[in-house]
Order: structure tokens, then C-alpha cells, then sequence
């Protein structure tokens, strides 16, 4: 089953920070990491990231369950840019074949997988720690967002732990027929598209419901709304905006400093 629940201790300092604050404190750290490709300014992000994880109130070992996917998708960038890496420049360094490794394209993958974890880890963290009901109320009273986007994005996120359980469902009832692939890898790749498929017909045909059911209880009303829970932003909340680009930057301005900084466009 997918877990979207916060799992931080609602004690720690930067947990309890506004989630309009969080979520802007991310993107105003990771968006500065896209204009180089050397793997040194991520690297030095990651590390910052890693060292202020318990001011979250979040255990390491909690974090790598969430962030786990991320593993896959650096494999893969590894082994496309191992594959068809157009610069093959430098140094080789392994020579099997079809398969060569040289200094330049393990310098390029290094930085982009490492780049991939710094820009990805500080949204991980912030759902990591944000209720989604006080997310979507920040949403709305700090940031100005629409009601109807807002309250419309809290039911998607409160429905999608369930595609996990509906796709256990949904194989345990094929498998009750007699529908199985076994060893066969071009079965196994049928059968999976086709579960897919009926989860997402599944997923569309309840939200569809979901949305109508919305608006018959006026979810969609122009009317002044009011707020049972009130999200305040405090001086502590701009201080992280502050903060995060200010340690980005930092970051930045080491690798140029080393020699490193390779920008992303000429």
C-alpha cells in the first residue's frame, strides 16, 4: 500500500513550520541545482539536506523507505548515459565491448544521479512532514490558491494510497480465475499492462464520482468559505524561505570556487 501519511515527530522545529513555507523552501533550494551538471554543488546539497533531516523530525532509515524509488530511476540514468552517452571523451576506464567508460561520462552520470537526488529529496521531505489537510488549507489562506484546486488536490492525495490496494485486489481476483503469466517474461509484461489499465479506468471512473459528489456539496461555491484550522506565517516560516536559497547559493558559488561548475547551457 502507497503511505502518503506525514511521518515526522510534530515536535521538531522545521515540521513545524507552515507547509506553504516548506514547499516554497524546496523549490527555492532545488531550483537553483538545475543550472549546473558537475556533480559537486549536488553533492554538497545532498549533504545539507542529509544533516538538517532530524531538524524535520525524520529517521534516516524512514526516509530511505520513501525515497527508494529514486534508486531505480538513478539506475537507469546510469545505465542509458553507459549505453549512449554521445561524449565518450577522457580517460577509459572499462573497455567490454559495445560498453566503454570513460572519465567524461562517469563524470556526467555521477553529477546527474546525484543532481537527481538533491532536487528530489527536499519534496520527499516536505510530504514527508506535511499533514495533506493543513498543506491544502496553507494552500488556500498563505498562498491565495483556488479553493476548488486546492480541496480538489486533497482528494486525489487522500484517494492514491488506495490504487495500491485496489491493484492487490484487482491481481488476487485474476489469479482467482486462473489468469497468471508464470515464467513467461512477454506474458508477465501483457498481464502488467493490462492491470494497469484497469486500475486507471478504475482511478478515472472514481474520480469522476468523487468530483461530482463535490460539487453536489457545494464544494464549487463562490461563497465566502471559512476555516476551522488557521495556518499562520510566521517570522520563522520566512526565515526558512531566506535560508534555502541562501545554502543553494552557497553551494553554487563552492563549485565555482573549486573549478567545477559545469553550467547547463554554453
Amino acid at each position: 500500500m502507497i503511505d502518503l501519511e506525514p511521518v515526522a515527530r510534530p515536535d521538531a522545529p522545521l515540521a513545524r513550520r507552515n507547509p506553504v513555507a516548506k514547499l516554497a523552501a524546496a523549490l527555492l533550494f532545488a531550483f537553483p541545482l538545475l543550472a549546473t551538471l558537475d556533480p559537486v554543488t549536488p553533492a554538497i546539497a545532498l549533504a545539507v539536506e542529509l544533516a538538517v533531516l532530524p531538524l524535520f523530525g525524520v529517521r534516516y532509515r524512514v526516509l530511505f523507505r520513501r525515497a527508494w524509488p529514486l534508486l531505480i530511476a538513478a539506475g537507469g540514468v546510469l545505465v542509458a548515459l553507459v549505453l549512449f552517452a554521445a561524449d565518450r571523451s577522457g580517460r577509459v576506464l572499462l573497455d567490454a565491448g559495445p560498453v566503454m567508460v570513460t572519465s567524461s561520462v562517469l563524470f556526467t552520470a555521477l553529477g546527474l544521479v546525484l543532481r537527481l537526488f538533491a532536487v528530489a529529496l527536499p519534496g520527499v521531505i516536505v510530504f514527508a512532514t506535511t499533514d495533506p489537510t493543513e498543506l491544502a488549507d496553507a494552500l488556500v489562506q498563505n498562498a491565495k490558491a483556488p479553493a476548488r484546486f486546492a480541496i480538489g488536490a486533497l482528494a486525489a492525495f487522500r484517494l492514491l494510497p488506495l490504487l495500491g490496494q485496489e491493484w492487490q485486489m484487482i491481481v488476487m481476483a485474476r489469479r482467482a480465475r486462473g489468469v497468471e503469466a508464470g515464467r513467461n517474461p512477454v506474458a508477465k509484461l501483457r498481464l502488467f499492462m493490462s492491470t494497469a489499465f484497469t486500475l486507471l479506468v478504475g482511478a478515472i471512473r472514481r474520480g469522476t464520482r468523487l468530483a461530482v459528489a463535490m460539487d453536489a456539496r457545494g464544494f464549487d461555491s463562490t461563497a465566502p468559505r471559512t476555516f476551522a484550522r488557521r495556518q499562520s506565517f510566521g517570522t520563522a516560516d520566512w526565515l526558512l524561505l531566506v535560508c534555502a536559497p541562501a545554502l543553494a547559493a552557497a553551494a553554487l558559488t563552492i563549485s565555482i570556487t573549486l573549478g567545477t561548475f559545469t553550467p547547463l547551457t554554453p
